[in-house]
C-alpha cells in the first residue's frame, strides 16, 4: 500500500524545554529520516496545522523551536510532555551540507531564525573536521529573546568557532550591540581565498539587507544560501499557498542559493 503523503501521524511530545518567553522547543518522538534545514507540518485535531522548522534531531526524535503567536501554537503551548501531537513529512531540501565539506562557514541568523540552522551548526561543533572555520553572526532583539543560551556558550567555546553574538537594542555584558548587518564586514573574506559558503536566516527584512551587505563585502551570490519559510500550507505543492511566479518554496525549498532566493519578492 502506498502511504498517503498528506496524512499524518501520531507523535508523543518527549520533552518541553522554555527558551524564552514565547519560545519554547518541543521534543517528538519520530522515525523519519531527517535532513538539516527540513520542516515538518505539525497538526492538533480540530485546531489546525503550522509548517514548523525542524531546530535539532537525533535517534527517535526531533526538535521543533516555536514561537506562540496564533491558534496552533497557542494549543501547542497548553500541552505537555507525554501528550500526542500530529506530524507528517520531513518536507523540504534542506542545506546544501554537501557544499560545505572542507569549507570556511559563514552563518547570519536573527532571533528565531537561529533554530532552522542550529541542527548543522551542531554538526560543524560536533566534528570539527567538516569544515575549515566558522563564523557566527547571530542576533536577537534583547536578552529576553535569546535562545539556546546553552549551544550558544559552546559554539563560542569551539577553538574553530568565531562568534559574533548581538542584541538589537540593548546593552548587556558579554553581548555586542547593534543589528547582525553590521557585523558581517568584521568577517576576513579575502582570506577564504574563496573557499567559503554563507548562510542567512531570519526575518525577511533582516535576509534582504544580510544579502545586501555580503554583496558589498564581495561576496559572489552563489556562495549565499538563504532559508524562505512562507507561507507554506500542504507542503506538497497542491494548495499554491507558497507559490511564487513558478517557484513553490515547499518544493523547491526552503532553502534557495541567493541566485535565485533574490527573485522570490511578491
Amino acid at each position: 500500500m502506498v502511504e498517503n503523503p498528506v496524512r499524518p501521524r501520531a507523535a508523543k511530545i518527549l520533552g518541553i524545554f522554555p527558551q524564552a518567553e514565547k519560545e519554547w522547543t518541543f521534543r517528538v518522538e519520530n522515525s523519519a529520516p531527517v535532513r538539516h534545514g527540513q520542516f515538518m507540518q505539525l497538526s492538533i485535531p480540530r485546531v489546525g496545522e503550522a509548517p514548523i522548522s525542524i531546530s535539532g534531531f537525533g535517534d527517535g526524535y526531533v526538535d521543533f523551536t516555536i514561537r506562540k503567536v496564533g491558534k496552533v501554537t497557542d494549543e501547542l503551548f497548553a500541552l505537555k510532555k507525554g501528550d500526542i501531537i500530529f506530524l507528517r513529512g520531513c518536507y523540504g531540501n534542506g542545506w546544501p551540507v554537501e557544499k560545505m565539506k572542507g569549507k570556511n562557514i559563514v552563518v547570519v541568523a536573527g532571533g528565531t531564525g537561529v533554530s532552522p540552522v542550529k541542527s548543522l551548526i551542531n554538526m560543524f561543533y560536533k566534528d570539527p573536521d567538516y569544515a575549515k572555520e566558522i563564523y557566527l553572526i547571530l542576533g536577537f532583539k534583547n536578552s529576553k529573546s535569546i535562545l539556546f543560551a546553552d549551544e550558544l556558550k559552546q559554539w563560542k567555546a569551539a577553538e574553530h568557532f568565531h562568534t559574533f553574538y548581538t542584541l538589537d537594542n540593548e546593552d548587556c555584558p558579554g553581548w555586542n550591540k547593534g543589528l547582525v548587518t553590521g557585523f558581517i564586514g568584521k568577517i576576513p573574506f579575502d582570506s577564504f581565498d574563496g573557499n567559503y559558503e554563507c548562510i542567512v536566516v531570519g526575518p525577511p527584512v533582516m535576509m534582504k539587507f544580510s544579502g545586501a551587505e555580503l554583496l558589498k563585502n564581495n561576496v559572489p551570490e552563489e556562495k549565499i544560501w538563504m532559508s524562505f519559510e512562507r507561507k507554506m500550507s500542504c507542503a506538497i505543492g497542491k494548495c499554491g499557498h507558497c507559490r511564487i511566479d513558478e517557484t513553490y518554496v515547499c518544493l523547491d525549498g526552503p532553502i534557495f542559493n541567493y541566485t535565485i532566493g533574490k527573485k522570490l519578492v511578491d
